[in-house]
């Protein structure tokens, strides 16, 4: 029902796009936390599993050895897939055996992909090689490989939701973006990612110098 990506661009940035024929996936699946890394919970999802991984990394753990923690011994293991990632670039991935249709992981550099009900394996190649082989600002490029994986076939249905979430220095999501249910969700990603980065800064300085923020001419606000 779902693929997604999981990419980090060697600043410390750490940042999901994802996408489901199910509504509002980016509330479930997406997990980041600022310095710490980030994770996917996916499939039949449990949030929880994205929060423990997490958890794990922050504890000092590296990506893999955090996801076996999270896995050993899991009850109903086998229905998730999950991702992991460290700021620095080190990923993990797992499928369990009741992952649905076909699917699969793949870690690539400075990024993981996972994908279940696919039309072809081929889509999450096409979402890491994409990321890969790209520039510029670490949304830009996942919102590219989810765009990439959704041209080599995507899902095997239609999608009906997305979402991309970025992390950096500040505590809180930079980015955080979603599209809850849309017969284009990824079309509409892109339309509002157009019109959110080049304000995505000054809501950062927003937040820690008032002052200093720019206006953007609303009512009240001039």
């Amino acid at each position: 029902m779902t693929f997604s990506v999981l990419g980090t661009d060697g600043t410390g940035a750490v940042g999901i796009a994802v996408t489901s024929s199910s509504p509002a996936v980016a509330a479930r699946c997406i997990h980041l936390r600022a310095g710490v890394g980030g994770a996917s919970s996916q499939n039949v999802t449990d949030p929880r599993l994205g929060s423990e991984l997490l958890d794990a990394l922050a504890s000092g753990a590296g990506a893999r050895d955090a996801l076996a923690a999270v896995v050993e011994g899991r009850e109903l293991i086998e229905h998730r897939q999950l991702t992991v990632l460290e700021p620095g670039g080190d990923g993990a991935v797992y499928s369990g055996a009741e992952s649905l249709g076909v699917h699969r992981d793949r870690v690539g550099a400075r990024v993981v992909a996972a994908g279940n009900m696919l039309r072809s394996p081929e889509v999450v190649d096409a979402v890491v090689d994409s990321f890969e082989n790209s520039g510029g600002e670490l949304e830009d490029r996942l919102l590219r490989a989810l765009e990439a994986g959704s041209a080599a076939g995507g899902e095997a249905g239609p999608v009906h939701s997305a979402g991309l979430s970025v992390v950096r220095e500040v505590a809180w999501r930079e980015t955080d973006l979603r599209v809850d249910w849309s017969d284009d969700p990824i079309g509409d990603l892109r339309a509002l990612l157009d019109r959110w980065l080049p304000q995505r800064d000054d809501y950062v300085t927003r937040a820690l110098n008032p002052a200093s923020a720019p206006s953007y001419g609303v009512p009240g606000d001039e």
